[in-house]
């Protein structure tokens, strides 16, 4: 929003040439005499609309009895405060674009497009609850991420704000952690089959935990997110960065294990991190995910058994045997050997999916909500 203060007003040095001349009791014609300069070299500077020159303020010291630096003081102030309304604006727009990625988050209609900085200013101010762009929200998260590097960007900050102001608006039931845990079974009844994954937004609002799908801001590297809008509210939001079944059910189960564990409702910046900044209760969260995948104690078994002949009928055979899709298998495969690599043909798709059975933000989609 527009600064409180306003620059002082910066007069031209033709202003201050003029009073000279005036208590000299020269014309300007007198005084291009003495310069012998064109009159209306003199009639410009007085006007504002040439610029002294070193050389030039060397002649009016000359002629005046003053020094050139007072001269090219007074052409400078004035330069640069006619100069001021632009650069403030470019600092205003810069400021902006530091603040928040100003251009996705108008293209995806979370903000609207507009040319006036006062306008834009307020709708981002709006759009994360603050009262100023130097303020940033507070908040508790926790989030299944690429890298654990240091605070939010303003991408994954927004990512986040987005997820926030969607899931406030969605119905579900009360929650327990007892209806959650109970889900837990339904869920993994639906690890054999991509196709079944189109019930889990239902089972997770029938079990009290708002469940929202919003498509991934460049550089965000953020799968999903746990936190509560209150103390009986919890959210699940997922990115869907990575369109493969291991990863969704992975990642699901991950920010599953936060809401049971109740995570996500302190800041970031107070937990405690190990050297590779990953905190316990992420730790914690990719062991659980993992276990429900594929179970552990079953994967050391398979790999102990065929290792490290893992052919793509052995994996279908064990799949089959626990009751998940081939792909889960690989998925955990590949993460255990390091090889990412390998088994991508069981790695199905699951984005078109989901995203018609769950609310999503992205994709194609455009959602409205009141801000």
């Amino acid at each position: 929003m527009a600064s409180d203060t306003a620059p002082a007003e910066v007069f031209p040095p033709g202003d201050f040439l003029r009073e000279e001349l005036e208590a000299r009791g020269w014309s300007q014609i007198e005084f291009a005499e003495i310069l012998g300069r064109p009159v209306r070299l003199v009639n410009e500077i007085i006007a504002g609309k040439k610029r002294i020159t070193p050389e030039t303020a060397k002649e009016l010291a000359a002629a005046l009895g003053t020094s050139p630096d007072i001269w090219l003081n007074l052409e400078t102030a004035y330069r640069l405060g006619q100069a001021e309304p632009a650069s403030s604006r470019i600092a205003r727009r810069a400021k902006l674009r530091e603040r928040c990625p100003m251009r996705e988050m108008m293209n995806r209609g979370w903000i609207e497009h507009s040319e006036n900085l006062d306008v834009l200013e307020n709708q981002v101010v709006r759009f994360f609850g603050v009262k100023s762009l130097d303020e940033r929200p507070e908040l508790a998260y926790a989030a299944k991420q690429t890298a654990y590097e240091g605070p939010l960007s303003p991408a994954q900050e927004a990512w986040l704000v987005r997820v926030k102001r969607i899931a406030e608006g969605l119905p579900v039931a009360p929650y327990t952690e007892g209806g959650l845990r109970d889900a837990l079974p339904r869920l993994h009844a639906l690890l054999g089959e991509p196709e079944e994954i189109r019930h889990v937004p239902r089972i997770l609002a029938e079990a009290g935990v708002r469940f929202v799908v919003v498509e991934w801001l460049p550089s965000t590297k953020i799968d999903g997110v746990c936190f509560w809008l209150d103390e009986n509210s919890p959210v699940v939001g997922m990115s869907l960065r990575f369109d493969r079944v291991d990863n969704f059910w992975f990642v699901l189960r991950h920010e599953i294990e936060h809401v049971l564990r109740r995570d996500g409702t302190i800041l970031d910046s107070e937990l405690e991190k190990t050297n590779d900044n990953l905190s316990n209760q992420e730790r914690i969260a990719n062991a659980a995910a993992a276990d429900f995948c594929v179970p552990t104690a079953a994967l050391d078994d398979f790999m102990a058994r065929v290792r490290p002949l893992f052919s793509d009928e052995r994996i279908k055979a064990f799949a089959l045997s626990i009751g998940v899709h081939p792909g889960l298998v690989a998925g955990q495969l590949r993460r255990r050997l390091e090889r990412y690599d390998l088994f991508v043909k069981h790695l199905v798709k699951v984005r078109h999916i989901i995203i018609p059975n769950a609310v999503t933000d992205g994709f194609g989609q455009a959602l409205q909500i009141a801000v």
